[in-house]
């Protein structure tokens, strides 16, 4: 199936590259570095961190005890902080590059998710939720700022293409974080998660999970860097002096 879907994505590719009237610009993914480098940063950080709640909410539950509705309060920290500084973070991306801004928070969310792979039976209930908020701030500088460099990065006529396609990255990643995750916890759980695995295993999973995620960040974060700049400096014109 996996092989069946990259031969259609490239037979997709040739078509579209074909048409006198494309759906899709493949154009905008051969010349436009800013555009291609957004839309993989932003596939890689939903990779990355949509699994979060997941692997937390299960954390907390079955290793730490909490009930349902306390693991849900604690969670609630990382997007309630999202939530305040996304608005910021897209107007500072209106002042700075937003490769800049984009790239530090890729780097913010390297350290909370690498942070989570240190957790244990006893993490205190307050680096968890700092960690949170740490990732929060993270989200808040990518998100906004990298969506910025996307549409920016395109003419108004092309606008819809690029909101699609990078919504198609956003689920893509998505769907993607959980495969890793998935992957990951059947691994080191093998035939024993098929009943409630020992908290010990579940552990480990957890831990291990995080560290393969912070790595992809790593890797994002070098994607964000690359996409190159959206405002160049304007030349120096010369005035009547200094012209003679």
């Amino acid at each position: 199936m996996i092989t069946a879907g990259i031969t259609g994505l490239g037979l997709f590719a040739f078509i579209e590259n074909k048409a006198d009237d494309p759906l899709i610009d493949i154009g905008l993914f051969r010349k436009n570095m800013v555009f291609v480098f957004s839309n993989l940063a932003a596939f890689i950080n939903y990779s990355a961190t949509f699994a979060l709640v997941f692997l937390l909410s299960i954390y907390l539950q079955q290793v730490c005890g909490y009930t349902p509705a306390q693991a849900g309060l604690i969670l609630v920290a990382q997007p309630v902080m999202m939530t305040i500084l996304s608005p910021l973070a897209g107007k500072l991306s209106d002042k700075i590059e937003p490769q800049i801004v984009a790239s530090i928070g890729m780097g913010v969310t390297v350290i909370g998710l690498f942070s989570f792979s240190f957790l244990s039976a006893g993490t205190s209930i307050y680096y968890i939720i700092t960690m949170l908020m740490l990732l929060g701030l993270g989200f808040a500088l990518f998100s906004s700022p990298n969506t910025n460099a996307v549409m920016s990065s395109v003419k108004p006529p092309q606008y819809g293409v690029a909101s699609a396609t990078l919504g198609t990255m956003r689920l893509t990643g998505q769907t993607m974080s959980m495969g890793i995750t998935l992957l990951v916890l059947a691994l080191v759980l093998g035939k024993s998660g098929r009943d409630v695995a020992s908290a010990a295993q579940l552990l480990s999973g957890i831990k291990i999970t995080f560290t393969v995620f912070a790595l992809l960040c790593v890797a994002g974060t070098w994607f964000s860097m690359k996409r190159g700049k959206l405002r160049h400096s304007e030349p120096k014109v010369l005035n009547q002096a200094e012209n003679n």
